[in-house]
């Protein structure tokens, strides 16, 4: 079987070597793209420059007609296909977002498309990519993560022939990805100080970066991953891409097990070293050996993520996806220098109503305002009521109760979710809680009973 990670593989089905990823290139990608793409918006965010002391805008990729930027990378793509290769058709393998551009650049040019989900894709991307597709795609649905699907992918492509569109893995849809950087720069009129990439398979940091360093080469890069699935990171520690045991799929987005060879060729000639720790300050002026603004890799919790998706819905009504919230919510997790000009990347926009609920809960965990406890309760009237008045503080709140009467036992085990009108009230809680005859455990976030109960 073809390992989808490796792109070179599938030269022997086009008719011309894969170009190498370059500004050049990247240019070229931004001229293909101009007829059917418009440029996104770059957008000066008036609280985000508050809360860091520099001025940060937001490059609105939400706002392209798939609603994140991979619509990029698979139009550059299948558009450079020869005619033989158009009438053998596309497969792709995508989270969601992917797909819809893959979906959209099918349509677009009439050629049909397979395209290979994880069953975890919210029900709304995989409606958008129907939509996008019509009669051009067929969507199927395989395995839990992206990594499933994409093997899925590979076993289709070695057995009808077609043409493989990567979502990542490959120097042209890498290209086609790094044109949100030509366009930012243009927008922009002057050198960004920094730039903050979001990071799954590595192939927008790999475009963006590549046309950065050529382009804009005192600009610092940041590149950022979700905690649960720190594939880049671990790959340019190990010095080559490697494959996590296990992932955090709830970034959809960007819950990758490993990136790309391509992304990788391209990150680890980036320079600077690989600095993922996040009290480490980020110096704008910091130098490469190479004479090249910074880089470093920063992995986010993916609680602090779903705060950010929850305050740019709340004070700008921007509705990010998480894998599109990464960038702003790295703002609060690095030291910036005052006045410094920083361009966040917001992705995509492609989120799942439904999925609020879970956004809310963990930002509530991140943010240290929602705990959970095994509490036992005397098998006696009024034991709840102590509880109310002896633990529960002033301001605090219970969000969940599920009890279990035992019978012949003095006391009856109870879940009990407690939503705290501050940070700051855990501990009292807590002391209230070994003070009182009722006896409570706390559940510790990470532990596999919090992994059972989330």
């Amino acid at each position: 079987m073809v390992r989808v990670s490796d792109p070179l593989a599938f030269a022997e089905k086009v008719s011309t070597p894969l170009p190498e990823l370059t500004a050049d290139e990247i240019d070229a990608a931004a001229k293909r793209i101009s007829d059917i793409i418009e440029p996104t918006p770059l957008q000066w965010n008036a609280r985000l420059s508050a809360l860091t002391g520099a001025e940060v805008f937001l490059k609105r990729e939400d706002l392209t007609a798939v609603r994140s930027y991979k619509l990029r990378g698979a139009f550059n793509l299948i558009v450079q296909l020869t005619d033989a290769e158009r009438a053998a058709g596309v497969v792709a393998a995508s989270a969601g977002n992917h797909a819809q551009g893959v979906a959209f650049a099918c349509k677009s040019m009439g050629i049909k498309g397979r395209i290979y989900v994880p069953r975890t894709t919210p029900k709304q991307k995989r409606d958008r990519i129907r939509v996008h597709g019509g009669e051009f795609v067929e969507l199927i649905a395989v395995g839990d993560t992206y990594d499933a699907a994409a093997t899925a992918a590979a076993e289709d492509v070695r057995r009808t022939g077609a043409t493989m569109v990567p979502p990542f893995d490959d120097p042209r849809t890498a290209a086609g990805q790094g044109t949100i950087a030509a366009e930012f720069l243009e927008q922009l009129g002057r050198t960004p100080d920094l730039v903050i990439v979001p990071v799954g398979g590595g192939g927008c940091l790999a475009g963006v970066g590549t046309y950065l360093r050529e382009r804009s080469p005192a600009t610092a890069i940041l590149g950022v991953e979700p905690g649960g699935a720190a594939s880049m990171t671990a790959a340019l520690v190990a010095g080559g891409p490697v494959t996590l045991p296990e992932i955090d799929p709830f970034v959809d987005g960007a819950a990758v097990r490993r990136i790309g060879a391509v992304p990788y060729r391209a990150v680890s000639r980036f320079g600077g070293g690989v600095r993922s720790h996040a009290s480490l300050p980020l110096l704008t002026t910091t130098e490469t050996d190479s004479g090249a603004g910074s880089f470093r890799m920063l992995h986010i919790d993916e609680g602090a993520i779903c705060t950010a998706m929850l305050e740019l819905y709340q004070s700008e009504g921007v509705v990010a996806e998480p894998a599109g919230a990464l960038s702003v919510a790295a703002l609060r997790e690095v030291d910036i220098e005052p006045g410094a000009t920083v361009v966040c990347i917001l992705s995509g926009g492609n989120n799942d109503v439904s999925r609020y609920g879970e956004v809310i809960e963990r930002s509530l965990v991140h943010r240290g305002l929602k705990h959970y406890f095994l509490v036992d309760f005397p098998q006696e009237p009024g034991a709840l009521r102590r509880f109310l008045d002896e633990v529960l503080g002033p301001d605090d709140d219970i969000t969940l109760f599920e009890y279990v009467k035992r019978n012949n036992r003095e006391t009856g085990a109870a879940l009990v979710g407690i939503e705290l009108g501050s940070p700051d009230g855990l501990e009292s809680l807590i002391k209230r809680m070994d003070e009182s005859p009722i006896r409570g455990e706390r559940l510790e976030p990470g532990t596999p009973a919090y992994r059972y109960l989330t």
